[in-house]
This record gives C-alpha cells, sequence and structure tokens, in this order.
C-alpha cells in the first residue's frame, strides 16, 4: 500500500469538511467539523497530523476545549502517552472565559491546547490564560480548522498555533 502523503491527508480533512450557509444566521458561512467523524479515514489522519507534530515535544496533557476539542484532544493524549483535561465553556455560550477541575494541571506541566476551529481567538485566548493561572506551560495550540479572515491568531499572543486547514466564509 502506498504512503499517504500529509498534504494528501489534508486535503481529505479538507473535503470531509460542511460548509452550511446562513448558519446561525443569515450571511454567516458556518463550517461544520462533525462531518469529519463521520469518515473514519479523515478522523484517522487528523489525529496522525497532530501525533506527528507532537510526539516528540514532551507533552505533559493535551487540554481540549468542550465540545469538538474533547473529541479530537482525548484520542491525541492517548497517543501521545499523557493526561487529558477538559476545558469548559460557563454555560455553553461562545464566551471569554473557561473552566476546569481545580487541580487538573500542575505547576510546570508542558500543556497542549486543542480544539477543533479558531474563529475570534476569545475562547483559546481564554484558555491559555486558564493553563498559565494554575502553573502550566502552553505549549502550543493545535486546531483543525482556522478561519483567517477572523483574524483570531492575533489575540493569542504568546502561544505558538498549529492548523491543519484554513477555510474561508464570511
Amino acid at each position: 500500500m502506498a504512503s499517504v502523503s500529509n498534504e494528501e491527508k489534508k486535503q481529505v480533512i479538507l473535503d470531509s469538511i460542511r460548509g452550511i450557509p446562513d448558519f446561525p444566521k443569515p450571511g454567516i458561512l458556518f463550517w461544520d467539523v462533525t462531518t469529519i467523524l463521520l469518515n473514519p479515514i479523515a478522523f484517522k489522519y487528523t489525529i496522525e497530523l497532530f501525533v506527528e507534530r507532537y510526539k516528540d515535544m514532551k507533552i505533559d496533557c493535551v487540554a481540549g476545549f468542550e465540545a469538538r476539542g474533547l473529541i479530537f484532544g482525548a484520542p491525541l493524549a492517548l497517543e501521545l502517552g499523557c493526561a487529558f483535561v477538559p476545558l469548559r465553556k460557563p454555560g455553553k455560550l461562545p464566551v471569554d472565559k473557561i473552566e476546569m477541575h481545580e487541580g487538573a494541571i500542575q505547576p510546570g506541566q508542558r500543556v497542549l491546547l486543542v480544539d477543533d476551529l479558531i474563529a475570534t481567538g476569545g475562547t483559546l485566548n481564554a484558555g491559555v490564560n486558564l493553563v498559565k493561572k494554575a502553573g502550566g506551560i502552553p505549549i502550543e495550540a493545535a486546531m483543525v480548522i482556522e478561519l483567517p479572515f477572523l483574524n483570531g491568531r492575533s489575540k493569542v499572543q504568546g502561544t505558538e498555533l498549529f492548523v491543519l486547514v484554513e477555510k474561508e466564509g464570511a
């Protein structure tokens, strides 16, 4: 069986993401990453690409954002052989506040933050700040999708961002 390149894997992932026009309101194009889960090859490639990136970075803990960051973060943590910490959004609305269990991240732990998508960067920035407040060291943030037109990357200062694919929209 022929080896599949990283670019080919990214194309499978990209092709598996469904765009939903006018959701949640007119003029918005919503990128539904959950459709990756309907394609086991795309899901596998997503985890493989993340593992390849982080396998030698001595990650102590993967912190995944509720809800879809949990889906991608937990299998990544298993593959990396490290702890997994869920990060929760109070009230489940897009907010700039994140919570976790007290003591879940220990001082000095090297933490990889994982989510499905970075849009405006508010949720990710809140997660980075929470990790730092707990004494953890945010090594990087891993996202399946970035929406570059929203410039969320600029809101997350001091933490590198690794993205598998980019999508445009309005």
